[in-house]
C-alpha cells in the first residue's frame, strides 16, 4: 500500500446516528494487527460481538454501559460523560469471547480496537484508578498521556493509551518512531516496530489538529489535518501533533507489533529540543482522578 496523505487519513463518517460512526481494519489499511470501531448507542440499545481470534480492548468514550461476557457480567460501568470530563474505564478480553454491550445512557461512546493473538489471558475490568497519569514533554510540547494497557499489562500485544493536547502545544514531539525492532546485548528493548492509530476528538465544534508522518527516506511524508472523529494512520516513521490554538485535542491510541511496549526512538534532527524545556505547561493535566461524579 503507498502511504500518503489521503490513505493514512481516515475522516469520519458519522453522522450522528446510533452504531458503528468510524471504523479501521488491518486489510485496508495495508498492515498486520489493528483494528478498530467507534460506536454510539442510546440508552436500551445493544452492540453485541465476538473475539473469535483476538484480544480486544473495549475503552469507554462517555456514558455508562453493561457489558455481558462469557466471562461474567461487568455492570454499570463508565462514569465520565465524555473524555474531556474524567479518567477512562476500559474492558480488556482474549480470544474465543462474546460480549454484549448495552447503553445505561443516551449517547454512549466506545471506541474497540482488536489484534490476532495465539494467546489467552484474563478478562480484565479497567477502572479509573488503575489508570496512571503521566504529564509529558515542555514548555509549549506539555501534553497528557493516561495509561489505559501500557506496556506490562496483562495481554499479547495491545498498548492503549489517551493523549490530551492543549490548545496550541505540540504533541508526539520531538518526533519519535517505532518501526524497527531493537534489543541490547542484555534483551532489553530499544525500539518497538509497531503500528498505531490515532483517534481523535476535539473539545469544541471546528476544531482541528495537525499531524505530519514521516520516514528517513521520505518514502512516506504526509500532513494530515484531523477533526473530530477522524483518524490517522502510523504504519512507520515520525508522527508529531499539533493542537490548533483555542482548542483541546484528545486521541485514543491503539498499537500492536512486534513487543507489548512503547520503546521510541526520537528523530535525531529534533531531539536537541528536550534540552530547551524548563517548565511545563500549567494547564495540565486536563483531567483527573477526582473531577467526575461518583454514582451512587
Amino acid at each position: 500500500m503507498k502511504y500518503t496523505s489521503e490513505t493514512m487519513l481516515v475522516k469520519s463518517q458519522d453522522n450522528g446516528e446510533s452504531g458503528v460512526f468510524a471504523k479501521v481494519d488491518a486489510q485496508s489499511a495495508g498492515w498486520d494487527f489493528l483494528n478498530m470501531a467507534a460506536v454510539r448507542l442510546n440508552k436500551g440499545e445493544n452492540h453485541t460481538g465476538q473475539t473469535e481470534q483476538h484480544e480486544y480492548v473495549i475503552v469507554i468514550f462517555g456514558g455508562r454501559c453493561t457489558i455481558t461476557t462469557n466471562d461474567g457480567n461487568f455492570e454499570n460501568i463508565g462514569r465520565r460523560p465524555n473524555v474531556f470530563s474524567g479518567m477512562p474505564y476500559a474492558l480488556y478480553l482474549s480470544r474465543n469471547k462474546t460480549f454484549e454491550i448495552t447503553a445505561l445512557t443516551d449517547d454512549f461512546e466506545c471506541a474497540m480496537c482488536w489484534v490476532p493473538t495465539d494467546e489467552d489471558h484474563p478478562t480484565q475490568l479497567v477502572t479509573p484508578d488503575m489508570s496512571n497519569i503521566e504529564i509529558r514533554g515542555g514548555a509549549n510540547a506539555t501534553r497528557q498521556i493516561n495509561g489505559i494497557l501500557p506496556p506490562g499489562f496483562d495481554c499479547h500485544r495491545l498498548v492503549c493509551v489517551e493523549v490530551y493536547t492543549p490548545s496550541g502545544n505540540w504533541s508526539s514531539y520531538p518526533p519519535h518512531k517505532h518501526d524497527v525492532h531493537r534489543e541490547d546485548e542484555q534483551g532489553n528493548i530499544l525500539e518497538a516496530d509497531l503500528e498505531e492509530i490515532y483517534f481523535y476528538k476535539l473539545d469544541r465544534p471546528n476544531g482541528y489538529a495537525y499531524q505530519r508522518v514521516y520516514n528517513d527516506d521520505r518514502s512516506i511524508d504526509g500532513v494530515m489535518m484531523a477533526q473530530h472523529h477522524d483518524a490517522v494512520l502510523v504504519p512507520e516513521g515520525y508522527h508529531p501533533v499539533v493542537s490548533a490554538h483555542g482548542y483541546t485535542t484528545y486521541y485514543l491510541n491503539f498499537l500492536a507489533g512486534s513487543a507489548q511496549s512503547l520503546a521510541n526512538t526520537d528523530d535525531p534532527d529534533y531531539a536537541w529540543v528536550k534540552d530547551t524545556w524548563t517548565f511545563q505547561d500549567p494547564r495540565l493535566p486536563i483531567v483527573d482522578h477526582g473531577m467526575e461524579p461518583r454514582l451512587k
